[in-house]
């Protein structure tokens, strides 16, 4: 769980235990980082690390998948915004290589749940400058530039590396994303952080970062969310087949999901909020929801 001065309460409905009166903003359900790491809730590995699983059965897990920078290719996390985040981008390969630190960041968002009125700042408005962006940072007026969509339950969104972009208050999203925690912070809303002090801003980080033409679209049912991945589905009726390829990530989002395959035996329940990690060896799984809601699934493209 990752206190965060704009978190809130709202995890919780995922059947995530919060520490009492904190503000929660995250919750990381598949990583491995230095600082963060999965671990194996049950079964033959219970209690090992996702980094330790990756080095002891890289085949079985990833198959033709490749580890980026020698981590699993992913992370998937919840969010609850109660507050506005900051105004940020991430850097690509190509900023990472030029400013000679930081590791690319592609993310993409399905909205779990939106208040009237809340929304997703996406990328710059048509036929903004950099003078323009630059004026905008330095005067406080940078919200005026930013394209604004109306978040809604349903919604899946990709935010391509060079995106300036926040998450409006209201609002609790899935995020999946490479392993990165890269992120450097443009505006943020003149507030301070949890010590009372002023959050770093990273103004020369980000202009070199900042693609003035990123474009997003938004869908509601599948999204081809660039290289790290092959696509993100949300899937509502019905038993569906995730075969092979890789592996894949099934996170329930209704009542409870229901993932079966020759190899697990008993079907595997997943109640609502729970992440599955499915191995490339598990290769005839299927999913179902069996509640009320969505499940969602993420997979890989051959060759990652």
């Amino acid at each position: 769980m990752k206190e965060l001065v704009w978190g809130g309460r709202k995890l919780a409905d995922l059947g995530k235990a919060l520490p009492a009166d904190k503000p929660i903003g995250e919750s990381w359900e598949v990583v491995d980082l230095p600082d963060d790491q999965s671990v194996v809730a049950e079964g033959a590995y219970a209690g090992m690390t996702l980094q330790s699983l990756c080095e002891r059965e890289r085949d079985a897990l990833l198959g033709p998948v490749a580890l980026d920078g020698g981590r699993f290719p992913l992370l998937v996390k919840y969010i609850h915004a109660e507050r506005t985040l900051s105004v940020q981008v991430h850097p690509d390969e190509e900023a990472c290589a030029r400013m000679g630190r930081g590791r690319p960041k592609n993310e993409a968002w399905y909205i779990l749940d939106a208040e009237p009125g809340a929304v997703l700042y996406l990328g710059l408005k048509p036929g903004t400058t950099r003078a323009q962006l630059e004026a905008s940072i330095a005067d406080g007026s940078i919200e005026q530039l930013l394209v604004q969509v109306e978040a809604k339950p349903g919604m899946l969104a990709p935010v391509r590396p060079g995106t300036l972009h926040a998450i409006g208050a209201g609002i609790v999203l899935a995020e999946v994303q490479q392993p990165s925690d890269t992120t450097y912070r443009v505006y943020d809303w003149g507030r301070v952080g949890l010590d009372g002090k002023p959050r770093q801003l990273h103004i020369a980080e980000s202009l070199e970062c900042t693609r003035l033409d990123a474009a997003v679209d938004v869908t509601q049912t599948q999204l081809d969310a660039g290289h790290f991945l092959g696509a993100i589905h949300a899937l509502a009726d019905g038993e569906v087949a995730i075969d092979g390829g890789g592996p894949r990530v099934v996170v329930a989002l209704g009542g409870t999901a229901v993932l079966s395959s020759s190899t697990l035996g008993s079907p595997l329940m997943l109640s609502r909020g729970k992440v599955a990690l499915v191995p490339h060896a598990v290769s005839d799984a299927k999913v179902r929801d069996a509640g009320e809601g969505k499940v969602l699934v993420v997979r890989f493209p051959a060759g990652g």
